[in-house]
């Protein structure tokens, strides 16, 4: 190479040298600083496709563990409902054995009814105040076809907890019968043609509304075993999900997070071949002056 004064060549290539491994010391920077080895398209294009669609994966199973969790919290208030009027009905079936006793008069069966009858009126009052977020749970409102058409939702309530809405695995449908006094079949609002169940004011009734009460508390029974049935599924599928979000998660940290320990060693590596290159870029520049000599 000659020695030149217009074009200082050996500054050129080691500035340029410089230059890129003062850029490779800013990414690992960036790295280091940040957490993340792709943190923009240029990182790892592929990489980052498929990590945003692995974020969008994640944040669709963490909310649909939430929602999982809000359907077990609604179920656990059905549930605790249907414990208080199972008390009402154990307290109305223990009226109607009282009643059907011939040892009682017709003045005292009459204050017997009286009670029974307030005890079916609290349980269409617990069945119909009965609600979590606005949603009423045991008036029969839950008990038809889901329709989530329109703004608000009707028939059954289903719980969306997977990531697609392709099949039956992303979500739940819950049915909760209606549990007034009506529906169950007791009280002056039952519909039966021989009065079963209406009332207990007389020993026949009340005789006939003990067999009333026992299909009531079945029918109670179903509608609990149905929702601890429920729960169960639902605590299982919680589990699964944070699984499944705990994977993923785990998949795209091996994409998306630096490797501090490999990353240092870059850092290191490229923070050397700048403070070399700066050197020796300093040499370069000096190295016109050696013309001058030849010029004197």
């Amino acid at each position: 190479m000659s020695l030149t004064i217009n074009h200082n060549m050996m500054a050129m290539n080691a500035s340029r040298n410089l230059r890129d491994s003062y850029s490779s010391l800013a990414v690992s920077t960036r790295r280091l600083s940040s957490g993340l080895r792709v943190s923009s398209a240029s990182d790892d294009a592929a990489g980052l496709a498929v990590r945003e669609l692995m974020r969008a994966d994640i944040s669709s199973l963490q909310q649909g563990i939430r929602n999982a969790n809000d359907a077990i919290s609604l179920i656990q208030t059905a549930d605790g409902a249907l414990g208080v009027i199972d008390e009402k009905l154990i307290r109305m079936k223990e009226l109607a054995m009282q009643a059907a006793t011939g040892t009682y008069n017709s003045d005292q069966r009459l204050i017997i009814d009286s009670e029974f009858q307030a005890m079916a009126s609290e349980i269409t009052r617990i069945a119909n105040s009965t609600d979590f977020n606005g949603i009423y749970l045991l008036n029969g409102g839950l008990s038809g076809t889901h329709n989530g058409s329109g703004l608000q939702s009707t028939g059954q309530l289903k719980v969306h907890f997977g990531t697609g809405n392709d099949c039956a695995e992303d979500y739940y449908y819950i049915q909760i019968s209606g549990a007034t006094a009506s529906a169950l079949g007791v009280g002056f609002g039952a519909e039966s043609s021989s009065g079963a169940g209406r009332s207990i004011s007389t020993q026949a009734l009340a005789q006939q509304t003990l067999d009333v009460l026992n299909n009531a508390i079945i029918s109670k029974d179903k509608i609990r075993a149905n929702l601890g049935a429920l729960q169960n599924r639902l605590e299982n599928t919680v589990t699964v999900l944070e699984i499944q979000a705990e994977n993923v998660q785990a998949a795209e940290s091996r994409i998306s997070d630096v490797d501090v320990a490999t990353e240092m060693t870059e850092f290191i590596r490229q923070q050397i071949k700048t403070q070399s290159a700066v050197a020796m870029l300093s040499q370069a520049n000096s190295l016109p002056r050696m013309a001058l000599q030849l010029l004197g």
